[in-house]
């Protein structure tokens, strides 16, 4: 299958991401580019993004840049870095890109923008590489 192919089988199983307005910009085997809108549902209670926001939106480019090549891969660490707050309305772009990529693990880093292309995290992300599959 066809990166684009592999990951709009995942889009189509992954209510998860649809709920968030997670929107695909670019794929290829081992990058990804995703961005989201923030709306009223997704602010905590000083009226900025949720961290999981941004978080979910990194951890899906982890996934299907690291899914891309055919194989199923399952996250096994993550972390993230808020280094900027970002309001209702902003726009968020994820872009994530392989560091290494063995036959059972890989490492990628995810770098989020909002829409005035200000860093407001990084994250970076172990995925377990599967004998599985996307058929």
């Amino acid at each position: 299958m066809k990166p684009l192919e592999i990951v709009q089988k995942m889009m189509d199983g992954d209510a998860f991401s649809k709920w968030l307005g997670v929107e695909i910009v670019a794929i290829d085997r081992g990058s990804c580019t995703l961005s989201l809108t923030l709306n009223e549902e997704m602010v905590n209670g000083f009226n900025i993004a949720h961290g999981g926001i941004s978080y979910s939106l990194a951890d899906s480019a982890l996934a299907f840049a690291s899914n891309a090549y055919g194989q199923k891969c399952v996250s096994i660490e993550t972390s993230i870095s808020h280094t900027r707050p970002t309001q209702i309305g902003d726009t968020l772009t994820a872009t994530c890109r392989e560091l290494n990529r063995g036959k059972t693990v890989g490492v990628y880093e995810v770098t989020v923008l909002n829409q005035h292309n200000k860093t407001i995290a990084l994250f970076k992300g172990t995925v377990f590489i599967s004998n599985d599959v996307w058929a």
